[in-house]
């Protein structure tokens, strides 16, 4: 791995946790139990730098889930990442977020400076939505993954997932295929 890959990969994971991001949680197979809490001092730092605004409307792409669509913004930049839904005052219906994450690992999703009630879904690399969760607006409290499989997650508008019947298990396309021919050719 070069000096360059290791550095973006480094800054990739200390951005990814604050916001409505992903908490800096170390990449482990074995079932250790999650903190309740961020603790790493690079949450600390970049919560000081964290957003004081809403991020600009990111490019959007059509998932399907199920018989349900949704037009999803996608934010796979460490930024974009970061800043997720914060200080957004509205999402529609059938309107999501869907974070790519650098790589499969456990995750866990939180509700800083986020104003919307959302539910989120942790989803595989094949596209399989393996858990949902309702987050409460302002809540730091992080919500993390019970797998270590993870590489999206999709935020909706709260309850979506149960007023669509959309359950665990059901798999997340693009309009041009899989979330992995889509995302990672």
């Amino acid at each position: 791995m070069t000096i360059w890959k290791l550095a973006r990969l480094l800054a990739v994971v200390l951005l990814i946790g604050t916001g409505c991001g992903n908490a800096d949680q170390p990449d482990t197979k074995a079932a250790a139990p999650k903190p309740t809490a961020p603790a790493a001092p690079s949450t600390n730092n970049s919560a000081r730098n964290s957003p004081t605004e809403p991020q600009p409307k990111l490019k959007t792409i059509k998932l399907k889930i199920g018989a349900e669509e949704l037009i999803a913004e996608i934010a796979a930049k460490p930024k974009e990442i970061e800043a997720g839904m914060m200080h957004r005052k509205s999402m529609e219906e059938n309107e999501a977020m869907l974070f790519i994450m650098p790589r499969v690992r456990d995750v866990s999703f939180w509700m800083k400076n986020t104003l919307v009630p959302l539910s989120c879904g942790y989803i595989d690399p094949e596209g399989t939505l393996l858990e949902i969760y309702d987050m409460k607006p302002l809540d730091e409290t992080p919500i993390p993954s019970q797998s270590n499989r993870i590489l999206y997650v999709l935020e909706v508008k709260q309850g979506w997932f149960q007023r669509h019947n959309i359950q665990p298990g059901a798999t997340v396309r693009t309009e041009a295929g899989t979330l992995q021919k889509t995302f990672f050719r």
